[in-house]
């Protein structure tokens, strides 16, 4: 069993299996595909793994519709390389995390099945399962249209907050409860690690099926909203923790939004039910309610002050996961970096901006490289089910194609689920067959290969950010040290210190033109640079070119 605590510190990386390493050739990613490079992910300095979901599944959302939880996919393979995995990856100290997905499953997941054949037998009550002449209420799923769809030949609707393939799971119920807990442990004593917590926030009901008042022509209300009118969710969270991941010390990062401060403290405090959740503060910074089409970019300054807000309110409480991307997103550097102004020095001050952050750092495949969002010619082109509904959200809205199409491309989940590029040939280093999803053009100059070959590589120096975590003298204040916002009055500069034993400035100019900044204390060493050998000034005063990125350690105060 792990040691208790033993995930802090420690710096973590998101596979997207589909779309990491096809070791067979049939355009998919596997679980053998992973393994065959545990090593490149060893050398990256990754200690932690999340595995978005390989389990069985009609793939209806990506896997996120599981069908069997005891199961691995097909086309990722079987459990014995799943079971390789595990092991390998612990011969090179890097744990496991799987994608824990239960406020929903698979609509051909046996329960469900079973509750179709007798909706007034046990399995019904499962799921919710409502009898109306109409649908129950006025709800709208994650991905667009209504959360009821009506059981064939009666007049039962079920809800599903996401996908109609995609049934939310009754966790009123202490016997799917009991099922989820039996499933958890079963896989914990497998050899994984912990989980990351899918859309958990969801399992809480209004259980009066309110509907609630509509500004949108449909009649519709995002379903998020009814979260405000649902039961506590704290006793089915402290349950699940005591019957699972306290028994083994596992390590979750929970999927939460909106938080209040005092949830946060049921969350991630000292008895919090969860080891961490993600700051998704700033990946909703810029989006409107209307949809994809009325989003802007963050600037500089929202994304400072959003990340200096996190801390401030959570640092004293728990343990943050930060992150720039992961399968949700569009690609980081395209959407926290200005149009025009993406460059390596520019990717590379945005992953110091990240990485240096107190908590645990997820990277997410190709974010290392400085993948960037992809070129799509036409609707046709995307895969993800929510960019075919935000499509039409534009349409709707009498968006020409072409501005449609803008939007999306800007801000779709398929950004980030093309194949990882591990070198610049026709099918990209990932499979020797055609990938299941892929641009047609392209960045191929982007690839891992290339970059293993020059020093001054971006993913050089993310390996250098990851050496700062295990280096002897400055590991432990960055691992352990405060967070302390400096510089906070001067604009688009994004600037913070680690403190512990040391002292750490992490500063970055986040912009295209130069500026000169007084820091609190004389520059004492230079630890990394995303400009080599370029510090000009004096004492106290530095001048820094466009984007310039620089973590120095202090004099004492």
């Amino acid at each position: 069993m792990m040691e208790k605590d033993w995930w802090k510190g420690k710096v973590a990386y998101q596979i997207y299996p589909k779309s990491f390493n096809d070791s067979n050739g049939d355009g998919i990613g596997d679980l053998k595909g992973i393994t065959e490079k545990l090593d490149y992910l060893q050398s990256l300095g990754i200690d932690i793994l999340w595995l978005s979901p390989v389990y069985k599944s009609p793939f209806v959302d990506q896997g996120y519709d599981i069908a069997d939880y005891y199961a691995i996919d097909p086309q990722f393979g079987t459990m014995k390389d799943m079971e390789e995995l595990i092991a390998e990856a612990k011969k090179r100290d890097i744990s496991i995390i799987m994608d824990l997905v239960v406020n929903h499953c698979s609509d051909q997941h046996e329960w469900f099945q079973k509750a179709l054949a007798d909706p007034d037998g046990p399995y019904a009550d499962y799921f919710y399962f409502i009898e109306s002449e109409k649908e129950p209420n006025n709800w709208e799923t994650y991905f667009g249209g209504s959360v009821w769809d009506k059981v064939p030949g009666t007049n039962k609707y079920y809800l599903h907050s996401f996908h109609k393939g995609q049934p939310d799971l009754n966790w009123q119920n202490p016997v799917v409860r009991e099922e989820i807990y039996t499933m958890i442990n079963w896989w914990l004593e497998k050899g994984i690690g912990g989980f990351r917590i899918d859309a958990i926030i969801n399992i809480k009901k209004d259980l009066e099926w309110r509907s609630l008042p509509s500004e949108q022509e449909n009649g519709l209300v995002p379903v998020r909203y009814s979260l405000a009118n649902a039961q506590p969710i704290e006793p089915f969270l402290q349950e699940m923790k005591e019957k699972t991941f306290e028994r083994y010390h596992a390590f979750t990062v929970g999927e939460v939004f909106n938080e209040t401060d005092e949830e946060l403290h049921f969350f991630i405090g000292e008895e919090g039910v969860f080891s961490s959740i993600f700051d998704f503060k700033q990946t909703i910074l810029g989006q409107k309610g209307n949809g994809w089409y009325s989003h802007e970019l963050p600037t500089a300054e929202e994304l400072k002050e959003s990340i200096f807000k996190a801390h401030r309110r959570a640092d004293s409480i728990g343990v943050l996961s930060t992150i720039i991307e992961n399968h949700d997103e569009p690609r980081g550097v395209s959407h926290y970096i200005p149009e025009g102004e993406v460059t390596e020095i520019s990717k590379k001050a945005l992953a110091t901006v990240q990485m240096l952050r107190k908590g645990i750092p997820f990277i997410y495949q190709g974010q290392e490289i400085g993948m960037e969002n992809q070129i799509f010619e036409s609707i046709d082109e995307f895969d993800d089910i929510n960019t075919l509904n935000e499509y039409h959200v534009a349409k709707e809205v009498e968006l020409t194609d072409e501005e449609a199409l803008k939007a999306i491309s800007k801000y779709s989940r398929d950004n980030a689920r093309t194949p990882m590029q591990w070198n610049g040939e026709e099918k990209l280093g990932f499979t020797t067959g055609e990938a299941w999803l892929v641009s047609k053009q392209p960045q191929k100059e982007i690839n891992v290969e290339e970059q293993e070959e020059n020093p001054q590589s971006i993913l050089n120096y993310y390996r250098a950010l990851t050496a700062l975590y295990r280096d002897e003298v400055y590991g432990l204040t960055i691992r352990e040290g405060a967070f302390v916002p400096v510089l906070e009055e001067v604009k688009n500069i994004i600037a913070y210190e680690r403190r512990r034993e040391k002292r750490v400035l992490v500063l970055v100019n986040y912009q295209a033109e130069p500026q000169t900044v007084t820091l609190p204390t004389p520059v004492r060493k230079v630890l990394l640079a995303n400009i080599p050998a370029q510090m000009n000034g004096q004492g106290d005063q530095l001048s820094l070119a466009g984007y310039q990125a620089l973590v120095c350690e202090l004099e004492d105060e």
